[in-house]
């Protein structure tokens, strides 16, 4: 069943890609995003990495926090997404333990309805490489409060929808 609004985000305890951990009580404190995506050579999870590395500053006001989580191992992050300087965590998940307890679904559908955004990733230089994973998995997004409620839970309709950017600014401009 999906996760909704004004529900206790699921806790967790985990490590990123450089062994720093992370947990849904480190960030209680702050505003923040649990985004998934699906493997780490995906061209339209790549061109959504860009394009919050580009929103960044905009987006660490007040202590916002970004978590993404790919369920490709640590390895294929390194090598496909690492290349950049990393400006926020990311997270190993190949067993998909966090997408299993965040409800986050896979759909046939949602990849052929995707693939107009894959092709726009490939066209920005994000090719795909190592499919690892369940090719079908379609993003998600939470937005979770200081108090560890989930403001939004935003679940794609296809392998390239995420929560727009607009809607991650507008949150971390809300009164606290």
């Amino acid at each position: 069943m999906r996760l909704k609004q004004g529900e206790v985000a699921p806790s967790f305890f985990i490590k990123d890609i450089f062994e720093n951990e992370h947990s849904t009580k480190k960030y209680k404190e702050n505003k923040w995003i649990l985004s998934f995506f699906r493997y780490a050579s995906c061209p339209a999870c790549n061109l959504r990495i860009h394009e919050l590395t580009k929103a960044y500053d905009d987006l660490k006001q007040n202590g916002f926090n970004i978590l993404a989580v790919f369920e490709s191992p640590k390895d294929s992050i390194l090598d496909y997404i690492a290349k950049d300087d990393l400006l926020f965590p990311i997270i190993p998940d190949p067993e998909r333990k966090l997408y299993k307890k965040y409800n986050v679904e896979s759909s046939w559908v949602g990849y052929l309805a995707g693939l107009p955004t894959a092709m726009k990733g490939m066209l920005k230089g994000f090719l795909p490489g190592k499919m690892e994973g369940d090719l079908a998995m379609i993003p998600a997004d939470f937005l979770i409060g200081e108090n560890g409620i989930i403001h939004t839970a935003y679940y794609g309709k296809n392998i390239g929808d995420h929560l727009p950017i607009s809607e991650i600014k507008s949150f971390i401009e809300e009164e606290r």
